[in-house]
Order: structure tokens, then sequence, then C-alpha cells
């Protein structure tokens, strides 16, 4: 395939292609060029982009990347702006292509439990559609009230559920696709199993932008759970312990719908934002659902108590909310002790208690503290690093929290794990990226991307 090299042109004349044939859906104001600079992974890019084009359908995107191909122009496609590695930002002579406006539920088929949907829909917004007809999408990142379904595509975001029901990649049967060039492709399908040709859907789910523009999926849905919903509490004296139980847990083949793990530090520090008392230690909240939630519960609190777990079962719906609200204080919690870089790891299940090991030895080492919590069930771990000040703009990480995620980051690849399990690599781990894949690999993905992309344009400088 042969590429030619479009000829040099100017910003303000590709403003004034992207004006002429989009009118008022560009917009070049102040304030929403700051905006696209940044995302929730507090880095800021060095200079604003050239337009924000806020896409009200699939044509709209199209013309987009038709001008961006004819110009050479970089294109950053951009939902929510929730993502926390860096991965839709967006800086000097490019091109914010945002989907929100694009968020309709399209079709939604009770009987194949399936729906069609525009990718700037909210997840939670999908969900409120959806539970009149009795269904639901599973994929729940914790930003499910803000960050869109083809943002969660993007990233194959994960969340609290996704040991029992699954990350995004699980619950995606098709995708609408425009190429760099501006064609439309439809990958993937509507039923249950296919196995015609490559599986593009796979390959776009957690591509991060660097490969097309989603604009539109067809989801797999689930019947809404009913039943009893059972929660546990349960209070360890260390990190090891509580971790130690969880993999216990796991191994015997136990699937609760959400563990979460607590650390002591980040437990401390918790408490100290909701001004609750807190008597030490660390801690798991654990949740079953579904017809057998109350004996997959009683099995669960007889591992706990036998491991020296201090175990409250409850079946009240407001306890449960009560004690899930105190893990999704977290962040809110670090945010308030100063400039936070949240990091995202993954280690196979049964090696949790080794990586928080690790993480109290990079602790000492470095002499930081590390607050952690953990999606248990799955074992994908966020530790975070809260340091002070940083670059002019607040946000530039100081080269000793980058070495000790670095030292943090190999501990994980070790243990039979990955640098990111659900927040994407973005800007923010590409310097590891060949550390997990090896050079042959990293050339063969490099290499998928230039088929996708040849002129190099789909959301550059990231992940690659």
């Amino acid at each position: 395939m042969t590429v030619s090299t479009p000829a040099r042109i100017t910003t303000r004349e590709v403003l004034a292609q992207l004006v002429d044939e989009l009118g008022d859906a560009v917009s070049t104001a102040a304030g929403d060029l700051a905006v696209v600079r940044s995302d929730r992974s507090g880095h800021v890019s060095d200079a604003p982009p050239i337009a924000v084009v806020t896409a009200r359908s699939v044509d709209d995107v199209r013309a987009v990347m038709r001008i961006a191909t004819s110009t050479g122009t970089a294109v950053v496609t951009r939902g929510a702006g929730t993502g926390l590695a860096g991965g839709a930002i967006a800086t000097g002579g490019e091109i914010v292509l945002s989907t929100l406006a694009m968020n309709r539920l399209l079709d939604v088929s009770v009987d194949d439990e399936l729906a069609v949907v525009e990718a700037g829909i909210i997840n939670a917004d999908l969900n409120t559609q959806l539970a009149p007809h009795g269904l639901w999408f599973t994929p729940d990142p914790a930003s499910r009230a803000i960050s869109t379904v083809g943002g969660n595509i993007a990233t194959n975001a994960g969340g609290l559920l996704c040991a029992k029901y699954g990350v995004t990649r699980e619950s995606v049967l098709g995708l609408s696709v425009v190429m760099a060039d501006g064609r439309l492709m439809e990958f993937g399908h509507r039923t249950v199993k296919g196995v015609t040709g490559l599986d593009l859907t796979a390959l776009m789910i957690g591509s991060e932008g660097t490969l097309g523009v989603i604009v539109g999926a067809t989801v797999k849905l689930r019947r809404l759970v009913t039943g009893a919903v059972a929660v546990l509490s349960a209070r360890f004296a260390t990190v090891d312990d509580a971790a130690r139980a969880a993999a216990v847990v796991s191994s015997a083949g136990l699937r609760p719908a959400l563990m979460e793990l607590i650390g002591e530090s980040a437990m401390a520090g918790i408490s100290a934002h909701l001004r609750m008392e807190h008597p030490g230690g660390s801690r798991l909240i654990i949740q079953t659902d579904g017809p057998g939630a109350a004996s997959e519960a009683d099995a669960i609190e007889a591992i706990i108590t036998s491991l020296g777990g201090e175990c409250e079962l409850s079946m009240d719906p407001a306890e449960g909310e009560r004690l899930f609200s105190i893990r999704r204080a977290f962040h809110p919690a670090m945010a308030a002790l100063g400039t936070v870089l949240i990091e995202d790891v993954c280690v196979p299940r049964s090696q949790l208690p080794a990586m928080f090991a690790a993480i109290g030895e990079i602790e000492k080492k470095y002499d930081v503290i590390i607050p952690t919590v953990a999606h248990a069930g799955d074992g994908n771990l966020h530790p975070n690093f809260v340091f002070e000040g940083g670059g002019a703009d607040g946000t530039q990480v100081p080269a000793d929290i980058w070495a000790a995620a670095g030292e943090l980051f190999q501990a994980a690849l070790r243990l039979g794990g990955t640098l990111t399990g659900e927040h994407g690599v973005g800007l923010l781990k590409r310097r590891w990226l060949r550390d997990e894949l090896g050079d042959e690999q990293l050339q063969l993905q490099r290499q998928i991307k230039q088929v996708f992309d040849p002129l190099g344009i789909l959301n550059p400088g990231k992940v690659f």
C-alpha cells in the first residue's frame, strides 16, 4: 500500500476547512481548548490544540478524518476525558474530535440481550435506559456516572465487578469505526458466536484511539440480577493478611460480585477524610449477589474468620451502600493530601500477597507511603503516589516518584502481571511498554498501527 504524503498546510488553513465543512461544531474558544489539554491523570499538554470538533453524527466524524488525512493533521479522539493515563490529551497542531454529543441508544433487543449505542453515551445513562427492559451493561468503571461507553471500549475499562462479570471486552459484539482516511467500517456481529476472518473488534478494544475512531457499538447485555445481596466487611491486622484472604477466597472457587481490598495507609487516609473512627489495619469489602448470595457469603465468612479476620455480614442494602461508599472515598481522600499519581497494575490473583509485599519494600527503599486499594477479585491494584507541588502546573511527577513507580511496575511483571489492568498506556506508561511486550512484539504492534494509520495521525505519541 502506497501512501502519498500530504502537502504542507498551515493550521489556519486546516481550521478554515473544518469550519467550512462542519460550521458551529468547531470551537476555538479558549476554555474549550484548555479542557482538552488534560484528563484525570493530572498531566497537562504543553500547548492548546487547533480546535475541538463536537461531532453530532458519523458523517461529521468522517468529514474530520478526511480533512485530517488530506492535510496530514493529527486527531485525538475524546469522550468525557475521565482517563487516568493521558490517553486523550491534545497539544499544539492537533484536532480534538469529541464524540460526547453522539449519545443515543439506537436499538435494544430483549430477546437477543444486546443493544446498539453511539460512542458518546454515558455508561450509567445507558443502564438507566436499559433498566425498564430488565437488562444491564455490566462493565462498571468507577467513572461510570461520567465516562462514555466509547471511552470504556477504547481503554477496555474495568471496574469493581470484573471478576464475576468481565471487563469491557467481554461485553462487546461489534463496533462501528471510522478509519484514518474517513472510511466507515463495521466490525463484529450481532450473534453470540462469530469467527469469520480476523477478530478486528477485539483488536480495536483497548487500542486507545490509535487505530480508528469508535463511533458506535453493539454490546452484549445481561438480565438484571434479582434476589438478595450480601455484604461482608472484614478487618485484618495487616494488608498482607487481607491479600492472603482474598487469594484464598478466589482459589476456593467462590466468585463474589465485588471484592475490594483497602490497604492500611489507604484506610487511614479514608478515615481521616470521612472523619470516621479507624481501629487500624486493612479491610476487605465483599459483595455476593444472585440466588446463592447468602450461602456464598457464609462460605466467604468462614474463610475470613479462619484466617484471623474480624468479619461482619449484612443483608441490608443500606448498610452495603454505606460500606462501599468508604471504598469510593479513596480517591477524594488522596486528592485532599496533595498531588496524586494514580497507578494501575494487575497480577494473577494468587500473587496478590506478593505484590503487596513488593509495594512494602518499595515504600521502605524510597521512604514513601504508597496508599493502595485493589479489585482483589481480579488482582488489579491501584497504588497511589501522593506528593507536594511539582511543575508550574502542579502536576509534574518528581523523579524519585517515577523511580519508585518504575520498580513497582517491574515487580508486577516479575510476578506474571501487567503494567495496566484497566487505565491503559496513554502517555504515562509508554517508557515501560517494551519491558512487558519485548522488542519483537512491540515492533509487530507498531506494524499493525501502520496498516490502520499509515500517516500516523491517530492519537500520535500515545501508547507506542
